[in-house]
């Protein structure tokens, strides 16, 4: 009982955390749906200057990553810690690829003075400008969540390897998880907001 007590303590803490994660993106979300109103066109046209396959492909990545997270939680409350292990570090390796994916993406947009304030930028519309520069604080802020999902799922396969977390105690892998599918939920939403405008 007292057991139950402590997860779903621990349970309700995440969430609240994790709601307030849904706050800080929401409000950047509703700052885009103000400036596109305001620029429509200038939306769409840098919409269309970023890779939709990098992006297509990121999305599969953290997809894919999320159903190994939900399974590996599966795996460890069935006892199979080797499947778990396995599932864990398959989701921290999608995290580093889409990382990888993202480094390319914002370094070929710097190499073609792409970015916030440019000179390229500051010559154009000023719409383009303020896209710009939201992708690249949406993407970057979803970044470092991606970095800080990464590390919990690192400090979780650590515990499953130790036998810290097993099927009797696996709050931090549940809570993980749970903030992972935050990192892919938030991802969800930056895909069609940048790469897919019309």
């Amino acid at each position: 009982m007292e057991k139950d007590i402590d997860r779903t303590g621990i349970r309700l803490g995440m969430w609240l955390f994790l709601y307030s994660e849904i706050i800080l993106f929401g409000g950047l979300f509703l700052l885009y749906a103000v400036y596109f109103h305001e620029y429509p066109k200038n939306f769409a046209e840098g919409g269309k200057a970023l890779d939709r396959i990098i992006g297509s492909v990121n999305t599969v990545i953290l997809l894919l990553s999320s159903f190994t997270v939900a399974a590996s939680i599966t795996a460890i409350r069935r006892r199979s810690k080797k499947l778990a292990i396995f599932l864990i570090t398959f989701s921290i390796l999608c995290g580093c690829l889409f990382l990888v994916n993202k480094y390319v993406e914002w370094g070929t947009k710097i190499h073609h003075d792409i970015f916030p304030n440019s000179a390229t930028l500051q010559n154009g519309p000023p719409g383009t400008n303020i896209f710009f520069g939201l992708y690249y604080v949406i993407t970057g802020l979803h970044g470092l969540h991606v970095i800080v999902g990464m590390t919990l799922l690192a400090v979780s396969l650590v515990f499953v390897i130790n036998g810290r977390v097993n099927e009797d105690r696996f709050s931090m892998l549940e809570n993980s998880g749970l903030y992972w599918h935050l990192v892919d939920m938030i991802w969800i939403f930056v895909f069609p907001l940048f790469y897919l405008v019309l």
